[in-house]
């Protein structure tokens, strides 16, 4: 199975900002973070994000705001 990017439609303004299985942004989560370095594992446990409680969607944007500090996304991971 390969991983493939899309590119969102900024003509429409699509950002992909947040965990929409527990809406919470990726903002918020990073400001979390930043309060205590926690892990992906620690993550998915303390606030739901990227387990298996919710669709898994956000796990690449969350790894890669762990990796980048952006909370802002542009295209599908």
């Amino acid at each position: 199975m390969t991983h493939r990017t899309i590119r969102a439609d900024m003509s429409n303004g699509i950002e992909i900002t947040r965990c929409v299985c527990f809406d919470l942004s990726f903002c918020v989560l990073q400001k979390k973070c930043n309060e205590r370095a926690r892990s992906i594992a620690e993550i998915s446990e303390e606030f739901g994000c990227g387990s298996s409680a919710g669709c898994g969607f956000c796990m690449p944007y969350i790894e890669r705001m762990l990796a980048t500090g952006e909370v802002k996304f542009h295209e599908i991971l």
